[in-house]
């Protein structure tokens, strides 16, 4: 079974850090892009935005609002994705969750969803 399970966020002053953790089990993060997205206060699920995405090759994408501050990685030997978040911001305060796409790449659907983790960013 696909399963991603969420650890991480918290509340953190603005300029600060926080690093969000997706540990993935019953398939490989080789075949499979993993992304990370966000759904923030008074958007419905259909609302939420992509902000980075680590195909099964490796290589990184980013969105231009996290370019710069936000970091993805992975440790296959952990079957864990990583987001590390920098500089944030009151703007950045969402739900954030990871999710499995249906293939090796960053272009799909995404099918299976982490829990969900608050990211709250104070002035």
């Amino acid at each position: 079974q696909v399963h991603l399970v969420q650890s991480g966020g918290g509340t953190v002053q603005s300029g600060g850090s926080l690093s969000l953790s997706c540990a993935v089990s019953g398939f490989s993060l080789d075949d499979y892009g993993i992304g990370w997205f966000r759904l923030t206060p008074g958007k419905v699920h259909e609302e939420q935005e992509g902000l980075s995405c680590i195909s099964g090759y490796g290589n990184p994408r980013y969105v231009d609002s996290v370019k710069g501050r936000f970091i993805i990685s992975r440790d296959k030997e952990k079957n864990t994705v990583y987001l590390q978040m920098n500089s944030l911001r009151p703007e950045d305060t969402a739900v954030y969750y990871c999710a499995r796409n249906n293939n090796s790449g960053c272009r799909g659907a995404f099918e299976f969803w982490g829990q969900g983790t608050q990211v709250t960013v104070s002035p």
